[in-house]
């Protein structure tokens, strides 16, 4: 194993996938070996690695994203493979936009966000927000879960129309109305309609909502835990590094 590199903290914003408000201590590390390339183990999985392209909220690839593939845990992996045969009794495919993500992409993150001239993709993704808020309201922070490897960003493919299933949302939009709870309660899967939330009044439909807790339940029934603010990102319950941030690239694994 490839030697690691410790990091003591006294304060630390850890990420804006994990809550933590205490002292902890980070290991950061490049040792691929306890991760799988996804599609390996999931291989009915389609892959739109966003970050690879350059449609998303940056609007250029991301640093660290070498190959469109996508890497996860060994565990992780393998409770996205019962997640998948689960949704595909059902009639759908588990499509990837994000898994794994190195520490070095998150910087690229953080650089973009304090170039406030940079609004290229704001009218696709943040149209209701100032840039500048992007940080300090967390919606870009200085390290994510998904560095530690067991956390996704993912949606459902239906087979029938041979489309992305309608969630009423598209994947990294900022604002409330990506949050699992808007118009609905998440925990009884009751549509309520309640968009107020909202600032621009936008809504999404009985139906779409629908759609949300599908995922949703697929990956609760098989180990993941859900995001407050993302529909789409889910992280294994019992994941296996819960304090190490990992920075090796994306590319094809050859263990």
């Amino acid at each position: 194993m490839k030697k690691l590199l410790v990091f003591l903290c006294g304060i630390l914003l850890v990420s804006c996938g994990k809550d933590s408000d205490q002292a902890t201590t980070v290991i950061s590390t490049d040792d691929t070996s306890q991760f799988v390339t996804l599609t390996d183990v999931v291989p009915d999985a389609i892959l739109e690695i966003r970050y690879f392209g350059t449609y998303n909220f940056v609007g250029d690839r991301i640093d660290g994203y070498e190959e469109a593939t996508a890497l996860l845990t060994r565990q992780a992996a393998d409770s996205l493979r019962a997640v998948s045969d689960d949704v595909i009794k059902q009639g759908y495919r588990l499509k990837i936009y994000d898994a794994y993500r190195p520490q070095k992409a998150v910087d690229h993150f953080i650089r973009w966000a304090e170039d406030i001239s940079d609004v290229r993709m704001k009218p696709y993704f943040y149209p209701d927000l100032d840039k500048s808020v992007l940080f300090p309201q967390e919606y870009i922070c200085a390290k994510s879960g998904h560095s530690r490897g067991s956390t996704l960003d993912l949606t459902l493919f239906d087979m029938t129309t041979e489309k992305e299933l309608d969630m009423g949302g598209t994947f990294d939009w900022f604002g409330p109305e990506s949050h699992p709870d808007f118009c609905g309660n998440p925990e009884t899967g009751e549509y309520t309609g309640d968009n107020h939330k909202s600032p621009a009044q936008r809504s999404i439909t009985a139906e779409q909502f629908k759609n949300r807790m599908i995922l949703r339940q697929a990956m609760l029934r098989h180990g993941f835990n859900p995001f407050p603010t993302e529909w789409w990102h889910f992280t294994l319950k019992n994941e296996p590094f819960p304090d190490t941030y990992f920075t090796f690239p994306i590319k094809l694994l050859k263990h």
